[in-house]
């Protein structure tokens, strides 16, 4: 059987300028809960929120460079336990300095325990109360996991937030079922919060629990509730953006942030839709990940100020203009819309560059104008005049 951490490896050496403690700090804040500015410090780097962090699975965000991630507003990125334990792993990524040295990113990092891709991409997955054991989606080999090894790869390998261990079940799933892997959550939460605490000496991380629940509104209020009196530097919310309606979202939001401590930051995970950001932010989330952002630019699906378009479409090999004549990206200072089309209908991976880039950057704007919306207290208007002209689904033709 694999092994989730060894021994021998030692936490990567924190250089004195990383010596900072991770905090949170609220700047700004309305009615309770809604929107409001905030400032996470950590050792690699200032984040300010809310932000969107784009997701490098295994240390990259596809196709792109860590610069061009950068250009795009990008504070913070999200890279995956799960992966990294089984490629490159533990070792390499100790040997290199750490994660941020080997991919050569210099901003945080916040890194998801795996949970949700042993559940979903691990084969011969088998749960018990000790943790997880699963076979590699790459070569078929048998790896464990359980609430101390996740965090101990986390720390060592030097991630800035680190998340806890949660259980997660595939909806729709019964009631029974969701209260068993909440109840284990919760227990695991606390296994995960002794371990960081063991370690706390060599690590300037920060640990995140996670609020689970499903969509049953007792098994949410009860598992925030939990999460409230952990003692963790941050609240995750999981489980949801998996399907179910987008008023059901936003009911479990209402639901679990009047519970959550006002002074630490609040996590929505998955969740990466413009529109999605906005109704986040409005019941007061900090954070959000998702690889929405950049799956959808890999497929010639672009956001615009007025939707979503399909960059592909044969409407778009005449248009002589940026994607969106209000964005500030490279895709649409530099090329425009009847450029990119012909590099997605030749299959040229310039075109994934430039669409990631370009999605990245949209969603970077429009935080930005909610930041900016906060701070002169016109959060309201400035939602309703981004409702008034976006369309979630693709827009006939882009003006």
């Amino acid at each position: 059987m694999g092994n989730a951490i060894l021994p021998s490896v030692e936490p990567i050496a924190w250089r004195d300028e990383q010596r900072r403690p991770f905090s949170f700090h609220v700047l700004k804040t309305g009615s309770q809960p809604g929107p409001r500015l905030g400032r996470l410090n950590t050792a690699h780097g200032v984040v300010e929120t809310p932000a969107f962090m784009p997701v490098g699975t295994q240390g990259t965000v596809k196709t792109l460079l860590p610069r061009e991630v950068r250009s795009t507003g990008a504070q913070i990125i999200l890279a995956n336990t799960y992966h990294l334990m089984l490629r490159p792993g533990l070792e390499t990524l100790v040997a290199a300095g750490g994660l941020q040295r080997f991919m050569g990113w210099d901003g945080p990092i916040l890194t998801d325990s795996g949970g949700f891709q042993i559940f979903s991409l691990g084969g011969n997955t088998r749960v018990r109360e000790s943790g997880v054991t699963f076979r590699s989606h790459i070569d078929g080999s048998k790896h464990a996991l359980d609430p101390e090894s996740c965090i101990r790869l986390q720390v060592t390998w030097g991630s800035d937030i680190v998340m806890a261990l949660d259980h997660l079940v595939g909806l729709p799933a019964d009631r029974e079922t969701v209260r068993v892997a909440t109840e284990r959550t919760h227990r695991w939460l606390g296994r995960c919060v002794t371990e960081f605490e063991r370690l706390h000496g060599d690590t300037r991380s920060a640990l995140f629990g996670i609020c689970q629940g499903g969509m049953d509104s007792s098994m949410r209020r009860a598992s925030a509730e939990m999460l409230a009196k952990a003692n963790v530097a941050g609240c995750a919310i999981g489980g949801l953006s998996v399907g179910e309606p987008k008023p059901v979202m936003a009911e479990m939001l209402e639901i679990v942030v009047p519970i959550l401590p006002v002074n630490k930051p609040r996590y929505l995970m998955g969740v990466g839709s413009p529109e999605d950001l906005w109704m986040g932010v409005a019941r007061g989330i900090d954070l959000f990940d998702c690889v929405l952002p950049t799956r959808l630019a890999r497929n010639g699906a672009l956001f615009t100020e007025e939707g979503r378009v399909n960059i592909k479409q044969r409407r778009f090999a005449a248009l002589h203009a940026p994607i969106d004549p209000k964005c500030d990206c490279e895709a649409c200072v530099s090329f425009t819309a009847s450029y990119i089309h012909h590099l997605f209908r030749s299959r040229e991976i310039l075109g994934l560059r430039l669409g990631s880039v370009h999605n990245l950057r949209f969603l970077a704007r429009q935080i930005e104008t909610m930041r900016s919306a906060i701070g002169t207290g016109t959060f309201a208007s400035a939602h309703a005049a981004f409702l008034d002209h976006y369309r979630p689904i693709e827009v006939a033709a882009l003006s």
